[in-house]
């Protein structure tokens, strides 16, 4: 490998962890201001619009509060299985050479940003309530949904990429 392809890939490296830090720190710096102000207001609900708010709950549960225990260690296992799956992840993200590595490197901030709330909180903030009249979606947070473009990138990836080769 020339002096210029090893740069290159130093620089995607870098650019790869940079994406992972910075979805990783807009999910940290949204949740301390929610928390904050919540706990601040003594409040647990702001409406934004009729389709918004900003409600806060925590979720013991994975993805959208589904599997929800009441029990230590099946939540301990639980956090361990999504620790390994981020780890599987991040090696995803560092190893894969084209373009969808940078969409690992978005699922594994989102996936680090819930994790440390699962392990230093027990639970994952979510405030984000989307809702049509009394029809409310799962409300989520800002790691959730970079774990969601990440996911809808791979897909799309997959698809649109896969067919050129």
């Amino acid at each position: 490998m020339d002096n210029f392809s090893v740069k290159i890939t130093k620089n995607i490296y870098l650019a790869k962890l940079i994406v992972m830090i910075l979805v990783f720190f807009s999910d940290r710096v949204s949740k301390i201001y929610i928390l904050n102000f919540f706990q601040k207001n003594q409040i647990q609900e702001i409406a934004i619009s009729k389709f918004f708010n900003i409600t806060l709950i925590w979720n013991e549960g994975i993805a959208f509060g589904l599997l929800k225990f009441n029990n230590n260690t099946i939540y301990n296992i639980t956090t361990l299985i999504i620790t390994l799956i981020s780890v599987i992840i991040l090696f995803y993200a560092l190893k894969t050479k084209n373009f969808t590595g940078f969409f690992y490197a978005i699922i594994f901030g989102g996936a680090l940003g819930n994790l440390y709330d699962r392990v230093f909180f027990n639970s994952v903030p979510d405030f984000i309530d989307l809702h049509i009249n009394n029809f409310h979606w799962f409300i989520f947070n800002i790691a959730d949904i970079f774990i969601t473009i990440g996911v809808i990138g791979l897909i799309c990836s997959e698809i649109f990429l896969k067919k050129n080769d």
